[in-house]
């Protein structure tokens, strides 16, 4: 559920489920298990049955520090970037 402030504006969510996460990220749920299981993707568990959620700031930091990695690793010539390749 969202708050609505006082100007009749929806707040954004702080916590999102893992299926808002992998919408997010255009993902499966399952890849985003494998990023809180790594310790990449900071989460936190709610109650006793597995409900996992992530901070949307922790989500903004990991794609700022996916973004960094990325741009890194085409400077270093480590990825393809698909020039020349009709992509």
């Amino acid at each position: 559920m969202t708050e609505s402030p006082a100007d009749g504006q929806r707040r954004p969510l702080r916590f999102l489920t893992l299926q808002q996460v992998a919408e997010e990220l255009n993902t499966r749920q399952s890849t985003i298990r494998a990023l809180i299981a790594s310790g990449e993707l900071p989460a936190i568990q709610i109650g006793g049955r597995g409900q996992w959620r992530v901070e949307r700031i922790k989500l903004e930091d990991y794609i700022t520090a996916a973004y960094t990695r990325a741009s890194t690793d085409v400077a270093r010539g480590v990825i393809d970037t698909g020039e020349g390749t009709g992509e």
